[in-house]
């Protein structure tokens, strides 16, 4: 099983950040979420030749994602 990490993809909007579009994803892995925020600012300077007016960068897992089931709880 492939182990979680996150991943940032460079988002492409029109005018005033609407109608964002996945334009790319970073080659990059991150072991956290506050590892990816971090490297946002870099990133985003680093990928200015998406063709859109504005530009944007959004965090997300990848990988494995495991559902851990609990006790249900009692209804009525």
């Amino acid at each position: 099983m492939e182990p979680l990490f996150y991943v940032m993809a460079i988002m492409g909007c029109s005018d005033g950040n609407m109608n964002c579009t996945e334009a790319r994803v970073v080659p990059a892995r991150y072991e956290t979420m506050a590892q990816c925020r971090a490297a946002l600012p870099d990133q985003l300077a680093q990928n200015t030749d998406v063709p859109y007016p504005m530009i944007g960068a959004n965090c997300r897992t990848a990988g494995a994602q495991i559902a851990v089931a609990g006790k249900a709880k009692p209804r009525g």
